[in-house]
């Protein structure tokens, strides 16, 4: 049961003994419910609070060499099939490419230009937010010459994006700022400039890349919010871990056993979620885009 559904299910139990005729018998029990009320309507406001917004995903290849590279390039035009199904934008924040059009690791910047819409009341935040975490696949590798069965992995992370980065300060002490010349396009005598940003979080380690903009300031200013929103969402798993008496690692490796759907091309023909039990053997219509089942069924997670 998700963390949503747990608050909804308390609220209910509580609005339930409301109804009751001997409620108010017990004067200060009857108030204690109905602070604990307040305070699990407020909290349930929160819950879903990034989910209507948009999205940064980044992709990164795990165990596997030039297959998982691949996985992830298979991995990321799934993704942009699925955003141009939903009408949204996406923007490339940066790429780590092979020589072979594979990706060590790709940052998205996803967007639904027409939040209005009512058939549109969640946002890519919402729509992906569980499709974070390890994916692997198994096939007749391209890059083998004896043709053999090979097995890659590749982890995809979804953050919500911040405009106005209320939740998560972060003291200028603790971030280690890295310049480099950009890779992206923008002319000659963009790339001679060190436009490109790094921002490392030295108590965890995270770091984010970004050298989308055109300016070292703009970059700079995009990835301070990526790096709030990943403290952010570790902070939410964090919280929730705990209440629920464990806490969740977050050093999850990309490798066997850890993956939280496989994507079998052969012996057989099989994509399956390991958290949810939903399989298709139609591998072609996924990697196309057709999520919809997955992402349904991710709902109650």
């Amino acid at each position: 049961m998700t963390h949503k559904k747990e608050l909804e299910k308390k609220i209910e139990a509580i609005e339930e003994r409301m109804g009751s005729a001997d409620f108010w018998a017990d004067r200060d029990t009857a108030q204690a419910a109905i602070r604990e009320l307040d305070n699990l309507k407020a909290e349930l406001l929160g819950a879903g609070k990034y989910d209507k917004g948009a999205a940064i995903m980044t992709i990164f290849s795990g165990a596997g060499g030039d297959d998982a590279e691949d996985f992830s390039r298979i991995l990321l035009e799934m993704y942009l099939k699925l955003f141009e199904k939903k009408s949204w934008s996406y923007s490339i924040v940066h790429k780590n490419e092979n020589d072979r059009g594979g990706y060590r690791n790709i940052t998205l910047d996803i967007e639904n230009p027409a939040p209005h819409k009512a058939t549109q009341d969640v946002g890519p935040y919402g729509v992906l937010r569980n499709e974070s975490g390890v994916h692997r696949l198994v096939r007749i590798s391209p890059f083998s010459a004896t043709k053999k069965r090979h097995t890659s992995f590749s982890m995809v992370e979804v953050i919500p994006k911040f405009e106005k980065p209320d939740e998560v300060k972060i003291p200028p002490e603790d971030i280690k700022v890295e310049l480099s010349k950009s890779s992206g396009p923008g002319g000659q005598n963009v790339n001679k400039r060190e436009t490109a940003v790094r921002l490392v979080h030295i108590p965890t380690n995270l770091s984010v890349h970004v050298e989308s903009e055109r300016s070292q300031m703009q970059n700079k200013e995009k990835a301070q919010r990526m790096l709030e929103a990943k403290l952010y969402k570790i902070q939410e798993e964090e919280r929730q871990a705990k209440e629920k008496g464990m806490y969740i690692s977050k050093t999850t490796q990309i490798e066997w056993g850890n993956q939280i759907r496989s994507y079998v091309l052969h012996p057989y023909k099989l994509v399956k979620d390991h958290r949810t039990n939903v399989e298709t053997a139609q591998v072609e219509k996924v990697l196309d885009g057709n999520l919809d089942e997955f992402l349904e069924a991710e709902k109650d997670l």
